[in-house]
């Protein structure tokens, strides 16, 4: 093993760029304490960020909840120097260990304010149209990678079938087989891998272009019984792996790097502590070789009330197969349960191994290691005229005309060329915020011109 880190010693080998990946991995793993392989799969919201969080303790990961900007008025040049600052904190850690920062970019980079904005999913779904998703998913890792992040939460490849659930439009469909078309997203965002790339293994064709993907919920967000959000998806195996699983085996055959477990529950089992889902079916049977990343306070759902026996929750997700932990704010509190977790012989230090080999592998093949920060030179894509009249062909083939009634003895359209004057009305006729939907600046969305709007 290359010699430890130090003056006038030799260059730890995880720090060679022209290494094997998997030689890196082993090397940096081998170099770890346990408390800082416990940072790595600890995923830290911004508002707690802190020089002890990234220095000290070598957490793994940032994010911004529910759009939060970093500050009100960021532009999107401050997005990208709040990012490098916290990567230059992460930098100065023992061992070096750069973050990677994930947003929930799902229809455009819709958190930062002027960045292009996409119909969501289920206008993309209606558009039949998989080789524009994939156009979508280059130009959103672009306006991503101008704000210096490196991962996006997306894509949501949900199987709605029940139009009660609220988030059914963040579904391409109820069908599985369409949805599994625009799976496409994956290599729009991470590149297109090359034809002998390996089954399962995560992939990141460019550092400046390209940003780490995110299948997610996995498994049947989209069935829970009444469409109940984070309900209970009530079918056997074998339509579970019809129906809901069906879009995640083309997601891995691309290469996507990680995969978010489902607040919901597959027959009363909460897919955060499911062993069979997380490890003998999506790491065993289907090869993924990424990492799992629990969603938002995750893990805190496994006890009631929430939260309450942390200890207990941590394990329980662990064990399971979870690998890094979206916390996102008692960081200190989760670090040292689970080291006294991996100590007292609750968790086997190999599943931590394990995990944190997952979370190194996928943070080598991102390349963050060899390129940490923004580049200033991408700024000017954000919001460009080329991504917006790709927005606007996306708006037109998302459009369904409904027909009004079958007794209509005139058809509706084509509208008469003569017509002097077109009626539109309604809440959302003249509403930037109502139109762009939920995820758009903050998680909810928001009414009035909550960001700028250009007309071509």
């Amino acid at each position: 093993m290359a010699a430890a880190q130090g003056q006038g010693e030799e260059r730890p080998l995880y720090k060679d760029a022209s290494a094997p990946v998997e030689a890196r991995v082993r090397d940096l793993l081998g170099r770890m304490t346990l408390r800082e392989k416990a940072g790595q799969m600890a995923q830290v919201e911004l508002s707690v960020a802190s020089p002890r969080a990234l220095a000290e303790l070598g957490v793994g990961s940032l994010l911004n909840g529910g759009g939060r900007p970093p500050f009100d008025g960021a532009s999107p040049s401050d997005w990208a120097g709040v990012v490098d600052g916290m990567q230059r904190l992460a930098l100065s850690s023992r061992l070096a260990v750069p973050i990677i920062y994930g947003i929930d970019a799902v229809h455009g980079n819709n958190n930062v304010v002027g960045a292009t904005i996409f119909p969501h999913s289920v206008g993309l779904g209606a558009s039949r149209d998989a080789e524009l998703v994939r156009k979508i998913g280059e130009a959103t890792a672009l306006e991503v990678r101008a704000t210096g992040m490196h991962w996006t939460f997306a894509p949501c490849v949900a199987v709605c079938r029940d139009s009660r659930w609220g988030r059914c439009y963040e579904s391409y469909s109820e069908d599985p087989e369409m949805v599994r078309s625009f799976t496409t997203i994956v290599a729009g965002l991470q590149g297109q891998p090359p034809a002998d790339h390996p089954h399962g293994y995560p992939f990141l064709h460019s550092v400046r272009e390209n940003v780490l993907a995110c299948a997610k919920h996995y498994v049947g967000d989209g069935g829970t019984h009444k469409g109940i959000n984070e309900g209970n998806t009530i079918c056997s195996l074998d339509d579970l792996e019809r129906i809901h699983m069906k879009p995640y085996p083309d997601c891995i055959s691309q290469g996507v790097a990680t995969v978010m477990a489902s607040f919901s529950q597959w027959n009363g089992e909460p897919l955060h502590a499911s062993h069979h889902l997380l490890t003998d079916v999506l790491k065993g049977k289907l090869g993924f070789q990424g990492f799992v990343v629990s969603d938002w306070e995750g893990i805190d759902h496994l006890c009631e009330p929430r939260g309450s026996d942390y200890r207990h929750c941590i394990a329980q997700a662990v064990n399971a197969g979870m690998d890094m932990v979206m916390i996102p704010f008692r960081f200190e509190k989760f670090l040292e349960d689970l080291v006294f977790l991996v100590e007292t012989g609750e968790i086997p230090l190999s599943r931590i191994d394990d995990a944190v080999e997952r979370i190194l592998r996928v943070k080598f093949v991102s390349g963050v290691f060899e390129h940490p920060f923004s580049d200033p030179a991408l700024l000017n894509v954000i919001g460009c005229k080329e991504h917006r009249l790709l927005a606007r062909e996306a708006v037109r083939k998302s459009l369904v005309l409904l027909k009004n009634g079958k007794n209509r003895k005139e058809p509706f359209l084509p509208l008469a060329k003569n017509a002097t004057r077109i009626l539109v009305t309604g809440t959302h006729a003249d509403n930037v915020g109502y139109q762009c939907g939920g995820w758009t600046i903050s998680w909810h969305g928001d009414s009035g011109k909550i960001t700028p709007v250009q007309a071509y």
